[in-house]
This record gives structure tokens, C-alpha cells and sequence, in this order.
């Protein structure tokens, strides 16, 4: 393996053992004792938890089981060892992660992001793709531009959707269906059956536990 590829190959699987961890606590099946060779290095960790952003709380805030404390903690080392990035969709997942950290007793200074992306400027296509990388922000007690946006336009999620489950981009549907169960959670009507959607995409998930968490935080708000 290149040397040049080894960090990014180390963030990767730190990235999936950290969601896997984010699941376990989410369906109440953490305890399980790891071995010390599984737990990533500590650096790997931090970048780990500024990839999965606001789900490092996702277990806590559609449980109301407090955040662990070394876990809150780790996640502010994180988002100071990788500082915010403020372009683009990446600046509304920082600003979700900073007003969670803030809560959790980590306060960090954050810029104003630009404004969230719009379905009228970007086509329904490509829209439904850049909320797709916005889906951690689908959680309970958040709301932002970004989930009024959602809220304005749930019939191009539904169609984004619908489209990437005909692509077999099982991903990104899932990513949608979180928006859309969030939309549901908060008494928005849709434009399409979500119970049936999230049935199939448990058959056909790509196998990664991030797209697992994905679709478990669904379920969870389906529910709610």
C-alpha cells in the first residue's frame, strides 16, 4: 500500500468504527468489550468524529441518554485539531457540530455560512444530492436555513430519492430518507410512502455502518 494512501485508508476505517459505535449506542447494543487492537489510533479517532459531525450526538439526542463525556470532549479536540471548513454544504455540518459541542459544555467561535443551497438555482438533481450530504443535520432539536430549505421542498427529496433508488445508489436514498423522515417527525407531508422505502433500503444498504446509522436514525424518527 502507498505510503501517500495510508492516512486516508486510517481515516476511512476510523470513520466506520466510529459509526458503528454511534449505531451500537443508537440501538442499545453497545457494552461489548473491544479488542485494543480495533479502537483507531488517536488521531484517526478525532478525524473520525469531523466526519460523522453532528451524529457524534445522534445516539443522545433521539434517545435522551446524555452524550458521554470523553465522547462530547473527543469531539471538541476534533474540531480543534481539524479546524471548520466554511465553504460550500461543509460550513452547515460545522455549524450543527459547533451548536451541539456548545450544548455539551464545548463552546467554539463559528463563522456565518453562506447560504444553504436551493433546489431553484441547482435544478432538483443536484440539489437533492447536496442534501443528501447535509442528512446528519436530520436530527431531533436542530433546525437551521438548511432544514427550512427541506421543508420548503420535500417533493424534490422525495423525488431524489426515488431517482437514486432507480440508479441502485443506495446511499444517497438512504441519506434522503433521513431528510424525509425528519420532514415526517415534524408533521411535514410528503409526497411518498416513507415506511415502505425504509423497508427496502434495509434489504439493499450498501453494507457500511455509516449508511447503517443512516437508516437507523430514519427508522428512529419514522417512529417518533
Amino acid at each position: 500500500m502507498p505510503f501517500a494512501d495510508s492516512p486516508q485508508r486510517e481515516y476511512a476505517a476510523a470513520t466506520e468504527w466510529a459509526a458503528g459505535r454511534a449505531l451500537d449506542a443508537l440501538t442499545g447494543a453497545e457494552g461489548a468489550a473491544l479488542p485494543a487492537a480495533d479502537v483507531p489510533e488517536p488521531q484517526a479517532l478525532l478525524a473520525a468524529d469531523r466526519v460523522l459531525g453532528p451524529d457524534v450526538f445522534a445516539p443522545a439526542l433521539l434517545t435522551g441518554r446524555p452524550t458521554p463525556p470523553e465522547v462530547a470532549a473527543r469531539a471538541a479536540e476534533a474540531f480543534v485539531l481539524f479546524p471548520a471548513d466554511w465553504s460550500g454544504v461543509h460550513a452547515w455540518r460545522d455549524r450543527a457540530t459547533a451548536e451541539l459541542l456548545g450544548r455539551a459544555g464545548h463552546p467554539v467561535a463559528v463563522d456565518a455560512p453562506p447560504l444553504p443551497p436551493d433546489p431553484g438555482e441547482h435544478g432538483w438533481q443536484r440539489w437533492s444530492v447536496l442534501m443528501a450530504q447535509l442528512c446528519c443535520l436530520a436530527l431531533p432539536t436542530l433546525d437551521s436555513p438548511v432544514h427550512q430549505r427541506a421543508r420548503e421542498h420535500p417533493l424534490a427529496l422525495a423525488r431524489g430519492a426515488t431517482r437514486a433508488m432507480l440508479r441502485r445508489d443506495h446511499r444517497t436514498a438512504t441519506r434522503l430518507a433521513r431528510w424525509l423522515a425528519w420532514l415526517q417527525s415534524t408533521g411535514t407531508p410528503l409526497a411518498l410512502e416513507l415506511r415502505p422505502l425504509l423497508r427496502q433500503l434495509a434489504l439493499t444498504g450498501d453494507g457500511t455502518a455509516r449508511t447503517a446509522l443512516d437508516l437507523a436514525v430514519a427508522e428512529r424518527l419514522a417512529a417518533a
